[in-house]
């Protein structure tokens, strides 16, 4: 009789496919444990399943273009938009046409360690990938939208080749000629999108954990800089460093400026 424990080892822990042989002999085995593996099985098996529907739809943009002779799709995605400090990351992503990676999604409904693992297969497995930024100095100096679109077009400039079609998450880079798509909540309908997504967020809290070093008390490797309320208690105990937004209101108010009232650009021109 086969052992349960090293089949539970094999096919549940380590996840690996289960023979049809085997599977037969589990469905004939009368043990609980036989039962339990298989149960396991197929949840993987429905998991499996759902994520490839998510896939096919994740790529409905990309395989149009594809179906049509345009192989070089750039993804292109930012983050760091609302921080009070540091720069804003961008990242353009070009796939081989049929590329899926399983799990990609809009980094913001990730946590770390998925981040950071699939950056890794997403580097790998991209014809041509680029991440690029903008300084604080010129989030203050343009405004934190238009600095963003900087980081996009550094990011497409970056990558190896140009792309031919770029996918974005309901942005439009002015003054690039390439033919461009805004996608409304395209880092969660994109795979490219999602892809870039990844890249510049695991990019941008790299950096922000090398400045929480410069930078000490300010909590940069914990929050990033965004303004939540241990970031807000460290403005107000130690006052503005170099990184901080000065165009920002918390950092304005603690620098004792006053509001800026001019209306920041918001949507394309």
């Amino acid at each position: 009789m086969v052992k349960l424990v090293e089949l539970r080892a094999l096919y549940v822990v380590e996840r690996r496919p289960l023979p049809a042989a085997l599977e037969a002999q589990l469905r004939a085995d009368p043990r609980p444990g036989a039962k339990a593996i298989l149960a396991a099985v197929e949840r993987r098996r429905h998991e499996h399943r759902a994520e490839g529907q998510r896939l096919r739809k994740m790529l409905q943009f990309e395989q149009a273009l594809w179906a049509t002779g345009i192989v070089r799709v750039a993804g292109v995605d930012e983050a760091g938009m609302s921080p009070l400090a540091g720069p804003v990351y961008a990242a353009a992503v070009v796939f081989a046409p049929g590329t899926r990676i399983a799990y990609v999604d809009d980094s913001k409904k990730l946590d770390p360690k998925s981040r950071e693992e699939l950056a890794r297969e997403i580097k790998s497995l991209a014809v041509s990938w680029s991440v690029a930024w903008a300084t604080h100095e010129e989030i203050d100096e343009i405004n934190i939208y238009w600095a963003g679109i900087l980081a996009m077009k550094r990011a497409v400039e970056g990558l190896d080749m140009p792309p031919e079609h770029i996918l974005l998450d309901a942005r439009r880079l002015k003054d690039v000629t390439i033919p461009q798509e805004r996608i409304v909540k395209g880092d969660s309908r994109s795979l490219t999108i999602a892809a870039a997504s990844i890249l510049a967020k695991t990019s941008r809290d790299a950096k922000m954990c090398e400045l929480d070093a410069q930078y000490p008390g300010y909590g940069f490797a914990q929050h990033k800089g965004y303004p939540v309320k241990e970031h807000i208690a460290a403005l107000g105990r130690l006052g503005a460093c170099p990184i901080h937004r000065r165009t920002f209101g918390p950092v304005r108010v603690v620098l004792g400026l006053p509001p800026l009232h001019e209306k920041r650009q918001e949507h394309d021109e």
